[in-house]
């Protein structure tokens, strides 16, 4: 026996963190901002119609305004985390530009094989699309080609499941060339076994001397308008592959390089819109893109922070990751995701507001060990951060003190706990190891600015010949050093 369950969706007054820098005043907007105002240039406008008199089914799906309808099945957990899961889908449907009408959750063993909810269901669920004037079904999940089909056929409306609304919401939030390209093989690897036509067009076929312009060997059938358009989407996917593989190579480069340079790397990783992009801007003041919406983030930004003790590291924002991430998302972004892989330290942000952070912290580990476990290197150490301490509900802080004892809480938005995070950063991070006395002369300022970014100065004077400096640095810079030993 199955039951229904309406769901409300998410409050789109939720939190969000903002760096303490975008407090400040400034005269230029910073990157983030203008990229925010970017984003924001061309929304849907409700109210608006972009219905045609004289329509067909192709313009209908691609013009009408998104009305939607949330459908999920509720097969394991408790009804919590069912209703968390669906409004998190509520989340990503108004993130992608779509007005949530309502939400229903089904209990089931398993989600049905033909239509995913059954056809009573289904058929109750065409009844709901009626009553509200929706235009698309969303399913919380990845539904197989023959369930899309069934269950459209029933509710007469277009239907997509969460994965089609992850990679719609990576198409409109990717920036760089490289990102557009990963968010393009990985729609395209999504779509080829779902490639379907609507009327009689996509079955045609050229046949004869019509289609094939004749000869011996070339009469016959042709292709179909379906066959054709896979050939081109397997060819699009492997220039975009090979287009993936050559931003690789200049991306290992410019990895390679802050690797030897001695200088430790923290990426950080977390949930999508646990605030690590706020994160990012208070601990180095940089003006990266803040919005409360998922998946803001999904080009890789490094910028270099300074500890108290005077030493530089390098923070890497990577993409957020959520629960049931496409795994085709995955394999796309695998040479984004490879920030993590090369990291000296993760710094795991948790959303402290989030109704259920331990299932948002084993999602992130499921995904940081889907990347890790192709390569041989052993997994780098985690610091879990709790942000958005200021909007989190006290018990619920309370209960993550006592469950997370390693944790450092903080908030980006009001600075509250930083002060804490740098210090437990310079503890956890490497001390360079080798301690050198030398006399730098004024003509080697490259070599003292190194000493300053990448090693721990203990003593330094000024001396007629040059500085003499006391410090424990990397072992390729006490090389370089190593001409210039003071004989004091």
């Amino acid at each position: 026996m199955t039951n229904s369950h309406p769901v409300l969706p998410v409050d789109p007054e939720r939190h969000t963190d903002r760096p303490l820098s975008a407090t400040r005043r400034t005269s230029e907007p910073s990157v983030g901002e203008l990229q925010l105002d970017d984003r924001s240039a061309l929304r849907r406008v409700a109210g608006l119609s972009t219905e045609l008199t004289d329509v067909t089914e192709v313009e209908y799906r691609q013009l009408r305004l998104e009305r939607v309808v949330l459908v999920g099945v509720w097969t394991s957990g408790s009804s919590a985390q069912a209703e968390a899961s669906m409004a998190e889908l509520a989340a990503l449907a108004e993130t992608a530009g779509s007005e949530v009408l309502e939400g229903v959750v089904q209990r089931r063993d398993k989600p049905d094989a033909a239509t995913y909810i059954g056809s009573g269901k289904a058929e109750e669920l065409r009844a709901i699309v009626l009553a509200t004037g929706a235009d698309t079904v969303i399913c919380d999940g990845e539904l197989t080609p023959a369930q899309l089909t069934a269950l459209e056929r029933v509710v007469k409306v277009k239907v997509i499941d969460r994965t089609a609304l992850i990679l719609d919401i990576f198409a409109q939030h990717a920036t760089s060339r490289e990102g557009k390209a990963q968010v393009s093989l990985a729609q395209m690897e999504y779509m080829l076994p779902r490639l379907r036509g609507w009327g009689e067009s996509m079955s045609r076929q050229a046949g004869g001397r019509a289609g094939s312009n004749g000869g011996v060997g070339l009469r016959g059938p042709g292709e179909t308008k379906i066959e054709t358009d896979r050939r081109r989407i397997r060819e699009r996917m492997a220039k975009l592959r090979r287009e993936i593989k050559g931003m690789k190579a200049a991306r290992d480069t410019k990895r390679s390089r802050r690797l030897h340079s001695g200088i430790p790397n923290v990426a950080i990783v977390g949930y999508t819109n646990a605030g690590k992009s706020s994160l990012l801007n208070a601990l180095t003041g940089s003006g990266a893109l803040v919005q409360n919406a998922l998946f803001a983030t999904l080009d890789p930004t490094s910028r270099r922070a300074g500890l108290d003790d005077g030493r530089e590291y390098v923070l890497t924002d990577t993409v957020g990751f959520v629960r049931h991430l496409p795994t085709q998302l995955v394999e796309a972004f695998r040479s984004t995701l490879e920030e993590v892989v090369d990291a000296d330290l993760l710094l795991h942000v948790v959303d402290g507001s989030d109704p259920l952070p331990a299932d948002q912290i084993k999602a992130v580990r499921e995904v940081v060990g889907d990347v890790l476990r192709d390569t041989d290197s052993p997994p780098p150490p985690e610091l879990l951060v709790v942000n958005k301490i200021d909007a989190a509900d006290p018990v619920m802080l309370t209960q993550l003190r006592a469950l997370l004892p390693d944790a450092v809480f903080v908030s980006a938005r009001t600075g509250e706990g930083m002060d804490t995070l740098r210090a437990t950063l310079g503890d956890v991070l490497e001390h360079p190891d080798v301690e050198v006395d030398v006399l730098v002369p004024y003509t080697r300022g490259d070599l003292l600015s190194r000493v300053h970014a990448e090693g721990q100065i203990v003593d330094q004077e000024h001396e007629a010949d040059g500085t003499r400096v006391r410090a424990r640095v990397p072992e390729p810079l006490a090389a370089a050093l190593a001409g210039y030993r003071s004989r004091a």
